[in-house]
């Protein structure tokens, strides 16, 4: 790629191909495609609340996970026209859902959005063989308690409940009874297929889930374990090229 952004392939003639520049190139997503979306003032006021959440995944200007976040942004927008609350399941310091609430407004919705987390990492005893070595890397890299960093990051957002515990379990104890948005990014199989299977039964008619991890090379038992479950519930996720995968409550 040239400074200006633009492309040459090299023909088997000889002759150098112009190719348009990449309108986005980062997560592993690199298109040509529309991505106006980027230079919208409310959608990059928004994704820079959760970039600047207090992560540890990089300096908040190096995070690039620009498509993920519309995605969700993009969902939550629908959903706000649904009945049911938000949740989402894997929080970490907020990224997506700060931006989320910031995107639609949420402090003036009619609705509660459910945080459930450990808010201090992956618990251990839920990960597979296969997925123990990614999983402890990240807790010593990404994660820690994080749950007063989160209570102040959502402070002006009076319809948000932080639930703190390991899931399935806080679902006994805390949990919507409608949702009309999901997003479940929990990092390994176990809780995430335990929380859908509790939780599905709760979107309403036209809801959105959104699964962070779906499509992604390094968490493939993740979506062995969630087409399985989609399978038993007669539903299909949609493999986005973000990584993420997408179901709709018909």
């Amino acid at each position: 790629m040239y400074r200006d952004g633009s492309r040459r392939r090299t023909l088997a003639s000889g002759r150098e191909l112009a190719l348009p520049p990449y309108s986005y190139n980062a997560d592993g997503l690199a298109t040509v495609h529309d991505a106006s979306f980027l230079a919208d003032p409310r959608f990059r006021d928004a994704y820079r609340s959760g970039a600047h959440s207090g992560h540890r995944i990089c300096p908040p200007e190096q995070l690039h996970i620009e498509w993920r976040v519309y995605v969700c942004c993009w969902a939550a927008k629908h959903a706000a026209q649904l009945p049911g609350d938000f949740a989402e399941c894997g929080v970490s310091t907020g990224v997506v859902s700060l931006a989320v609430c910031h995107y639609v407004g949420f402090e003036k919705l009619p609705k509660t959005f459910w945080l459930f987390d450990t808010y201090g990492g992956i618990p251990e005893e839920q990960v597979s063989d296969a997925e123990r070595p990614l999983a402890l890397s990240k807790n010593q890299r990404h994660y820690f308690d994080s749950y007063d960093l989160v209570k102040k990051n959502f402070a002006a957002y009076p319809n948000v409940r932080l639930v703190r515990g390991q899931l399935p379990e806080a679902l006994e104890e805390s949990a919507p009874g409608a949702l009309a948005y999901l997003h479940i990014d929990m990092n390994i199989a176990y809780p995430e297929v335990e929380a859908s299977r509790r939780l599905w039964d709760r979107v309403t008619r036209g809801g959105v889930v959104v699964y962070d991890d779906y499509a992604s090379p390094a968490h493939a038992e993740q979506k062995r374990a969630l087409d399985a479950f989609a399978a038993e519930r007669g539903v299909e996720i949609l493999s986005l090229p973000t990584g993420q995968g997408l179901l709709l409550r018909a």
